[in-house]
């Protein structure tokens, strides 16, 4: 048997009760106590929820109650320290004989007890500096499949606490205090706090990592290509100077989502020069992760073993999917080798019809496929990017994210371009030694020509709202 006592820390009758049931546990071998002391300004509190709860009345300090472990449910009220007394008379023939005024002294140091544990507690806690990760429209399916993976210590470490943020507007508040709900439950060991937030001047407060999850309508039977630019460009002209204003110096910004993730890293850039270039990049992972999955489709092997697959260009836009350094493990085949034995990809898809015809043109329903998925894939790619980012990519794999250009593979400047990188140190490096074929070469710059296009009509759309102070922003 377990008896669980619970009172207000300076309640004299809780303490007549704790000490009668401390001689019992001494003395009895299958008596048990636990005991559960709340602060006297949060005793009415806790007590109504712990009767709701389990359906009891109680209305006063202590209540306690039997925990039969060998039968679960919701254990037997024994009520007040009178009903103790008398329980402990009856079955064990001992009662309390205790005074008064020794009642008052052991609630004025159980008080004094309680207030020291709760000092300690809290400065246990403050020591305690989690990382502020900020989530924007957090209503998204994406980041209800993320949360899990960030908390669950893959991502950071075992050892790394972190502090959740959800943003959305105000229409969304319901699902994210469901969001945050269910996130509780979870009881993550490491998710020190997960919070709502509705108002978009709080936003980015002290934040280490930022994931802009923000989609804009791409249907040009409702609205021009202009005009969707111009919302993506209206969205970040909010998110960087709050950026700026709030977040750490060192902030990470990830762009993620379905439509025009370049471009809102590109803006986000342009609205907040002190941001540093290479603290914000654009996802590319979701299709090169569906890109190996057609391949190991076509293969008929894991796509776990198919490495080095490269996504070109404008990740949600006009992108290519480059074979030229793909590589394949683990393959049963007539040749054998050791487990980190590579195959070139090409070499082993004896169909070269079906790299040109099939595979390539099939590049608009992998898109297609990619931007419709419910939120799995785009959320691992979030997760596994952030691993790379902060414990490095693995050794020799090339990586592909959208970075800002600074001329490599004679790409223009100014852009951010999805390119071949690898992750080191807490930094990133664009693998410039890669060899590139002449034919690859063409198809980047007309990949480039998009992105530069979406620039220039964005930029188009900043002179329109600030024609004075459009060549400062530009440049």
């Amino acid at each position: 048997v377990v008896a669980v006592f619970t009172g207000k820390a300076n309640c004299p009758y809780y303490a007549k009760a704790e000490l009668l049931a401390d001689y019992l546990q001494a003395n009895l071998p299958d008596f048990r106590v636990h005991k559960i002391t709340q602060h006297p300004d949060k005793w009415e509190q806790w007590l109504h929820d712990i009767c709701e709860t389990n359906g009891w009345e109680h209305r006063q300090s202590p209540i306690i109650w039997r925990e039969l472990l060998d039968r679960g449910g919701k254990g037997l009220l024994l009520g007040g320290v009178n009903d103790f007394l008398e329980y402990a008379q009856h079955y064990y023939g001992i009662t309390s004989m205790m005074l008064s005024e020794e009642m008052l002294d052991i609630a004025e140091e159980n008080l004094q007890a309680y207030i020291e544990i709760e000092k300690e507690e809290e400065e246990i806690k403050s020591l305690i500096k989690p990382l502020q990760i900020w989530i924007t429209s957090a209503s998204a399916p994406t980041c209800y499949q993320l949360i899990p993976l960030l908390a669950n210590g893959e991502v950071f470490g075992m050892t790394t606490d972190i502090s959740i943020h959800l943003l959305d507007s105000d229409q969304f508040k319901e699902v994210l205090c469901g969001i945050v709900m269910e996130a509780e439950d979870m009881a993550f060991p490491l998710l020190h706090s997960i919070s709502a937030h509705t108002e978009i001047d709080e936003a980015f407060i002290q934040a280490d990592i930022i994931i802009v999850l923000d989609d804009v309508l791409l249907n040009c039977e409702v609205q021009s290509v202009g005009n969707s630019i111009r919302e993506v460009s209206d969205i970040c002209q909010v998110y960087a100077p709050l950026i700026e204003k709030n977040a750490k110096s060192e902030v990470r910004v990830i762009s993620s989502g379905k439509t025009f993730v370049n471009l809102k890293a590109m803006m986000i850039m342009t609205y907040g020069p002190s941001i540093k270039t290479e603290n914000v990049i654009a996802v590319a992972t979701s299709w090169e992760s569906a890109a190996k999955a057609t391949l190991a489709r076509k293969l008929n092997t894991n796509a776990a073993g198919v490495k080095d697959v490269i996504v070109w260009g404008n990740i949600t836009g006009c992108n290519y999917i480059d074979l030229s350094h793909a590589k394949l493990y683990g393959y049963n085949c007539a040749i054998w080798g050791p487990a980190n034995f590579p195959r070139p990809v090409l070499n082993m898809i004896y169909d070269s019809e079906w790299i040109h015809s099939e595979f390539l043109s099939a590049q608009s329903s992998l898109n297609s496929r990619v931007s419709h998925c419910v939120g799995m894939l785009p959320a691992h790619a979030v997760a596994t990017v952030l691993r790379y980012w902060y414990h490095g990519s693995p050794p020799g794999e090339i990586v592909s994210v959208g970075v800002f250009t600074e001329g490599q593979f004679c790409v223009p400047d100014g852009i951010v371009f999805s390119m071949p990188v690898r992750f080191q140190n807490g930094n990133w490096k664009v693998i410039t030694e890669l060899e590139i074929s002449e034919t690859t070469q063409e198809v980047l710059g007309r990949l480039a020509h998009e992105l530069i296009q979406e620039k220039l009509i964005a930029l188009r759309e900043i002179k329109e709202i600030h024609p004075y102070g459009a060549d400062e922003i530009t440049s």
